[in-house]
């Protein structure tokens, strides 16, 4: 057995537990030094492989796979600054909690520190960003070693999987020697996986705990609760036992997109809007707020909780110990799993009799209208009503492109948001859907790079995925659309385009006149279509609600090109907030 034998044996037997842990894809970069690393998940045969000549945007495009999918998703690259190209997603999916496998090829020993080329210094590339650290020293495929290689297969998933915490990125750093090549072919497994298809070190999930109890303690006798759901990408049944909570407990619900629990008789869509409006959030102070998931994007939401007091109780669903509590306002912060604890928590408090002032719980778990409940679901009616008008139907603004884009596509879609403007503007104009699309955004670090890669990673499931970007943020990552032409994705991108950074001309900073418009704002000089006939995508400028509307149902890759005017989106946003100051009043 040569060295180089040794090398694809171990690699063969990691690979293979990754697959047997849950793994169904991988992304790799081309490169020397990774060679085996490559190979062997190439011809493992079980992975779906996915080929990117970027490695940042190799990254971000296995961040959307796991996202879409919630399993952890293997990449690997060579050596040297293509393992540092890997540093941005790699931070998203430690902020977002998005597990990732990171196989990174390096130098021996020997060759470090000596001056051999493409050799940076690997060990621990990622620092805190991970959440475990390995580096894997391929040496002679002994039986023992060979058990160790699966052994380690599973704990790097399971601890990407956030078996024993929360998701996230994995590190394994693998030092190869030359030759890269097998020169005969490898022969059978001398340690094969065990019977059955089954993972060499099983980790069952433990069954889901519950802080129903406490929930349920906190709930007795307020008069006034209210949820606030945020992102929660990991537990596709969250959604619907918010909505079911809110509904026993006759509390609204204020749901992010991201969050996808804006739905139901309960939820309230216009929040952002109705928090702007002075005096608004006075007069409909809760006394217990629930929480679930990441703080919601809106920075009026965010201001008006930090803002309540001491005296209101305000409670969080924490499943995996993140402490979303930057302002310091949480009275306690619940463990378990938050869906059993919601439905356990919602059967309770249908079950129980009213505290004096509340409205009486039905049997069939959905209290009767009450005041504190119509406020919010009228004053939402209105502020709805004043947008639309506000926004009109016609020729396309800011609001009214993500207001079209969430409400013209049904639940088989998902609707990935770049930051920035676009995923405040769907928070803010999204109405409530039973039925609307999944809403992913990287909102972990919530930087803009990687927006297009990480977008086409969920095209990559074969979900029907719609893109909506800002000429900045596709500018940033257009590189990544190769990808579309190679891998044969489909992919609808919806382009925002107001020649500059518009978030920016809401802030401080744009009064900064000297300097703004090429420092700040920096419009990119790009053409859309030029960017479309590079890439192989069908281009169409759209100009009003009805033709994009209609542009979002055709199938294939395209970019739908939607100039806006970067100035007036300021006045039309203000106006917007003038309107629904005067509908609630």
């Amino acid at each position: 057995m040569t060295p180089t034998a040794d090398s694809y044996l171990l690699l063969r037997a990691f690979v293979d537990e990754l697959v047997r842990c849950g793994a169904t894809d991988a992304c790799t970069s081309p490169g020397s030094r990774s060679t085996p690393l490559v190979l062997s998940l190439v011809r493992d045969g079980r992975l779906r492989c996915h080929s990117h000549v970027d490695e940042r945007a190799s990254a971000f495009f296995a961040l959307g796979l796991a996202k879409a999918t919630r399993r952890p998703v293997p990449i690997a690259c060579t050596s040297g600054t293509a393992a540092a190209e890997y540093l941005p997603a790699v931070i998203e999916a430690h902020e977002a909690g998005v597990p990732l496998v990171v196989l990174t090829a390096d130098r021996p020993p020997e060759l470090r520190d000596v001056g051999a080329g493409q050799t940076v210094d690997q060990i621990k590339l990622y620092g805190s960003a991970v959440r475990w650290f390995v580096d894997l020293g391929i040496h002679d495929a002994t039986p023992t070693r060979l058990r160790w290689a699966r052994s380690l297969a599973c704990r790097v998933m399971w601890a990407a999987s956030g078996a024993s915490g929360r998701p996230g990125p994995v590190h394994v750093n693998v030092p190869l020697r030359e030759p890269l090549v097998l020169d005969a072919p490898l022969g059978p497994d001398p340690r094969p996986g065990r019977p059955a298809g089954v993972p060499w070190l099983a980790r069952p999930a433990a069954a889901p705990a519950s802080s129903a109890q406490a929930l349920t303690g906190a709930l007795t006798g307020a008069r006034r609760p209210l949820v606030v759901a945020g992102r929660a990408e990991h537990d596709p049944a969250l959604a619907g036992a918010l909505a079911a909570f809110a509904a026993a407990a006759g509390a609204p619900l204020l749901a992010d997109p991201l969050s996808d629990a804006r739905r139901g008789a309960h939820a309230v869509a216009h929040y952002d809007a109705l928090l702007r409006v002075p005096g608004f959030g006075d007069t409909h102070r809760p006394d217990l707020v629930v929480r679930a998931g990441d703080l919601p994007t809106s920075k009026p939401l965010r201001r008006w909780l930090a803002g309540l007091g001491e005296r209101v109780v305000q409670v969080a669903l924490d499943p995996e110990a993140v402490w979303s509590d930057p302002d310091g306002v949480l009275s306690a912060a619940l463990p378990g799993d938050p869906a059993a604890t919601l439905e356990e928590a919602a059967r309770a408090a249908a079950d129980r009799p009213a505290a004096a002032g509340t409205p009486p719980i039905h049997a069939a778990g959905r209290p009767p209208a009450s005041e504190w409940l119509d406020g919010w679901r009228e004053a939402d009616r209105a502020a709805g009503a004043a947008i639309a008008a506000a926004l009109g139907a016609g020729a396309l603004n800011e609001p009214l492109i993500a207001r079209t884009v969430a409400g013209g596509l049904g639940a088989e879609h998902v609707l990935f948001v770049a930051s920035s403007m676009p995923v405040r503007d769907v928070e803010t104009f999204a109405a409530v859907r039973a039925d609307g699309p999944r809403v992913l955004c990287n909102r972990g670090a919530n930087g803009i790079d990687g927006t297009v890669a990480s977008a086409l990673g969920v095209a990559a499931t074969g979900t029907a995925t719609t893109l909506l970007i800002g000429d900045v943020a596709l500018a940033y990552d257009h590189s990544a659309l190769l990808a579309i032409p190679r891998l044969g994705l489909d992919v609808t991108i919806v382009l925002v385009d107001n020649g500059g950074g518009g978030i920016f001309d809401f802030l401080p900073v744009s009064g900064e006149t000297d300097a703004y418009e090429e420092h700040v704002a920096t419009p990119t000089g790009l053409a859309p279509r030029r960017i479309a006939a590079l890439y192989g995508l069908e281009y169409e400028r759209v100009k009003d609600a009805a033709g994009l509307t209609a542009a979002l149902g055709r199938p294939g890759a395209r970019l739908l090109h939607a100039p806006t005017d970067r100035a007036g989106n300021v006045a039309l946003h203000r106006r917007v907030w003038a309107a629904v100051e005067d509908a609630v009043a």
